[in-house]
Order: structure tokens, then C-alpha cells, then sequence
């Protein structure tokens, strides 16, 4: 982590773990984000990141929660990030997630992303990832089921359906690979926990309407 691969267009990104000093940059990468993939990402529309937003999403231990960006060298922006999220600090499983903004997709950036997660996940003892996609994502629910991913839960209310995927021994295996496809190009959403962590943000941070 921390060096400056080259992506298979000779595109340069730097990528190392998500501090609260990234807030800006992550601000920046989320408008680049079309509203389908907004949508996609986060099961519903989501104009913008508030500041209890990015402070929730950039200030991360590494263990219950890692987040890896991936910035731009040439123009310092921010173009993706890979995030596991846990349910307690023993868990050896983790929630994923992969965001590649819209104009960096296609590129092998997504890949690069989840191959750096995989060894942070895999050194801190996490031996499975679950992903949360939309129900009504037929194509991706479609390509779960084809490498195997174990359905958890199906939320028919909230129109999702949670899938658990296996973390290989090294590298992403075929099955991860496979997933990565619809993970980089907004898919799968960001993690359950980070999406009732937002709610819980917005719940709490934003005044209640005062009516008529």
C-alpha cells in the first residue's frame, strides 16, 4: 500500500488507507458519481455527503472499519474506494464494498482496490466478505448465484438481497473476480452498517420539519 501502480490505460493512482484529512477528496470523488450510480451505491438517491457523512466514512480504525482510496497522481483527485466493514473487532466476517467513479471504470482500478482490501482483511483474520445488492439488480443476482455466493438474507420491504462470498487464501480468486465486476461499476452497495450509519447521521444531524 502506499505505492503508485499503473492501471491497464498507464493511468498512475496512489492508494493507501482513508484518514480524516481525505474528507474534501471524498467529497470530490462523490459528485463525479452519476446519479445512477448514486443511487445504486447508496439503494436510493443521495445528492450529497454531509460532514457527519465524511467524518463517518474517513475516520477508520483499520480493523472493525478499513476504508483504501485510490487517488489520481496526476491530478490528486480522488477516483475509488474499497471498504470492509465487521460487526465486532473478532468477527471473521466483513461487510464490502467497491466505488470506482464513473469516467475511471473499466480501467482495473476496481481490481487494484480489492486486491489491497483482501490483504488488510486477510491480516486482520477476516476470512469472508458479504455484499448487499439490489433485489431488483437481476443481471447481478444472476452472476452471484453463478460463482456461488451464498444468499444470507432477503429483505423483501427494503427490495435487497445480502450475498456471502468467500475470501481466497491470496490474491481475489475467481469467484471475487467475477463479483468485482459489478462491485467497481456501483452494484453493490456500500455496506449495510455504513448505509445505517448515514441514516443514523442524517436522523440525527438534520432538524425536524416544523410543519404548517
Amino acid at each position: 500500500m502506499g505505492g503508485m501502480p499503473l492501471l491497464r490505460d498507464g493511468s498512475e493512482v496512489t492508494i493507501r488507507e482513508l484518514t480524516p484529512q481525505d474528507a474534501p477528496v471524498l467529497a470530490e470523488a462523490f459528485e463525479q458519481l452519476s446519479r445512477e450510480s448514486r443511487d445504486m451505491r447508496f439503494l436510493g438517491a443521495k445528492v450529497r455527503l454531509t460532514s457527519h457523512d465524511l467524518e463517518y466514512l474517513t475516520d477508520v480504525d483499520g480493523h472493525i472499519h478499513e476504508a483504501l482510496g485510490a487517488v489520481d497522481v496526476a491530478t490528486g483527485r480522488g477516483v475509488g474506494v474499497a471498504r470492509f466493514v465487521r460487526p465486532s473487532a473478532r468477527a471473521p466476517v466483513a461487510e464490502v464494498a467497491v466505488t470506482v467513479v464513473d469516467d475511471w471504470q473499466r480501467r482495473g482500478l476496481g481490481t487494484l482496490l480489492l486486491e489491497e482490501l483482501n490483504e488488510r482483511a486477510r491480516a486482520e483474520g477476516i476470512d469472508r466478505y458479504t455484499a448487499l445488492v439490489s433485489g431488483e439488480n437481476k443481471a447481478v443476482v444472476a452472476l452471484l448465484h453463478r460463482i456461488g455466493a451464498r444468499v444470507l438474507n432477503a429483505d423483501a420491504s427494503a427490495g435487497t438481497v445480502e450475498y456471502e462470498v468467500k475470501l481466497p487464501a491470496a490474491g481475489l480468486g475467481p469467484s471475487l473476480r467475477a463479483a468485482l465486476r459489478a462491485a467497481a461499476s456501483g452494484q453493490i452497495t456500500v455496506p449495510r452498517r455504513v448505509g445505517d450509519a448515514l441514516t443514523s447521521l442524517l436522523d440525527r444531524h438534520v432538524p425536524p420539519s416544523t410543519g404548517s
